[in-house]
């Protein structure tokens, strides 16, 4: 699992730099409709999901573990489904979406950092994504009623956060990738 990580760390670098875009879009464009919000937010959650299912199904023979990539691409693609196909849901049915998105990516990288803990070194970034998805998804659930410009930058906050630290564990695991050790997996 863990070469095949290595070997795919573009994709965590190509995921980082879709959360960072989205989050930088989303506080440059301050007068953002909710409709923007939604598209711009389903777009991010689909390409993720593409993305996180890319890397579960390449390389994937003999890893242990490649299912929690694959269920959180299934869950990206499904919640970035569900906002585009019905634009219109409202607020309340979008923050749901949102909140339960990021708190289910967030246990999963949670977990895989725990795994990865005894493979290599720097994995807490993605522990630390993992924990900010999730804390960011309960503070969703928690505060529902925010105003829409607080939720636009909450989330423009979180995706620049959550994206900068996906970049740095790509590129930690492209140079773990190359160590001599990472070749026996």
């Amino acid at each position: 699992m863990e070469f095949a990580l290595s070997r795919n760390w573009w994709l965590l670098v190509v995921r980082g730099v879709l959360a960072v875009l989205f989050g930088v879009m989303a506080l440059l464009w301050p007068g953002l409709t909710f409709l923007v919000l939604v598209l711009f937010f389903g777009a991010y959650a689909l390409l993720d999901g593409i993305a996180a299912l890319v890397s579960a199904v390449s390389g994937h023979h003999g890893r242990d573990r490649w299912w929690a990539l694959l269920f959180e691409g299934i869950v990206g693609i499904a919640a970035g489904g569900i906002t585009l196909f019905w634009p219109g849901i409202t607020e309340l049915a979008l923050l749901a979406v949102i909140a339960f998105w990021a708190m289910a990516t967030g246990i999963f990288e949670i977990l895989t950092a725990i795994r990865l803990r005894r493979q290599m070194e720097g994995e807490w970034t993605l522990g630390l994504a993992g924990a900010l998805s999730f804390v960011f998804g309960a503070l969703v659930v928690l505060m529902p009623r925010a105003g829409a410009l607080a939720l636009v930058w909450l989330i423009a906050a979180y995706a620049i956060l959550f994206g900068v630290l996906l970049i740095a564990l790509g590129f930690q695991l492209r140079n773990w990738g190359s160590e001599p050790h990472a070749m026996r997996m």
